[in-house]
């Protein structure tokens, strides 16, 4: 039976004259892309670039908001209360999808960025939040969720699809979260590496972690990150492994960016 999985990338994440890792040749390579919102990063035109290289390339597109942290990049955790989460997250959305009707795409889901996906991973408060947050702006929409996390009970719960994703470049620990960056070998660099990990965790939904042995993860999409060094040759080596052990890779959600 053929295996089929998504492969996805944060983009847009530049601002301004200043750009972050090579989106157009990214979209060449992944099946879904997480655009910034304008939260960690993000600005009106990057936003409809990056939607418009998206939809020329029947790429699957989701809002990815993130703390209002340009300066940490959104990977410092802001203790924001639930009903400040909510905001933060649907006014996100709902600017991403204003950019969306101009480029002539569609936003189909929602994947929360750095310290704010990582919060709604393990507190359950933080997930719901996020989830209420992306009903409120439409019941269509779906979450992309680390696989293992409170994020996916609680799309759930709103009623909402929910896919999981597993990463294609970061260490796990035994609970199912991902090794803190802080620490020694939380980034995997080694693309040969991590492309026979992913071919394995296909074959048996296991997922090899630092601390124990290998857990059960679920996964409909896996995440090369954007801003890492030689992400390009990454997602190349990843796409390339897997289609060549027989997996193909197509969105998690049917439907390309086109209108």
């Amino acid at each position: 039976m053929t295996r089929t999985i998504d492969l996805n990338a944060d983009l847009g994440e530049g601002f301004g004259p200043w750009r972050m890792g090579d989106d157009a040749a990214l979209l060449d390579i992944v099946t879904s892309a997480n655009i910034a919102c304008g939260g960690h990063a993000g600005d009106p035109a990057t936003m409809v670039e990056t939607l418009e290289l998206a939809r020329a390339r029947g790429v699957s597109v989701g809002a990815h908001p993130g703390f209002a942290d340009r300066e940490g990049f959104g990977r410092r955790l802001i203790p924001l209360s639930g009903r400040e989460v909510e905001q933060l997250v649907a006014t996100q959305i709902g600017a991403l999808m204003g950019a969306a009707a101009l480029a002539g795409a569609v936003v189909r889901y929602v994947k929360p960025h750095g310290a704010l996906g990582n919060w709604a991973a393990a507190d359950p408060a933080a997930a719901t939040a996020v989830a209420r947050a992306t009903r409120a702006v439409s019941a269509d929409l779906g979450i992309l969720a680390i696989s293992g996390t409170a994020l996916e009970g609680a799309g759930r719960d709103a009623g909402l699809a929910v896919f999981s994703e597993i990463f294609a470049d970061r260490a796990y620990l035994a609970n199912g979260q991902l090794v803190p960056r802080s620490r020694e070998g939380a980034v995997i660099h080694d693309a040969e590496a991590a492309a026979r990990r992913l071919v394995d965790f296909v074959s048996t939904g296991l997922m090899p972690t630092v601390d124990g042995p290998s857990i059960p993860l679920a996964a409909q999409s896996v995440c090369v990150h954007g801003d890492t060094p030689d992400a390009q040759k990454m997602a190349l080596k990843i796409r390339a492994t897997l289609e060549g052990a027989g997996i193909t890779l197509a969105p998690f959600l049917a439907g390309v960016a086109t209108s």
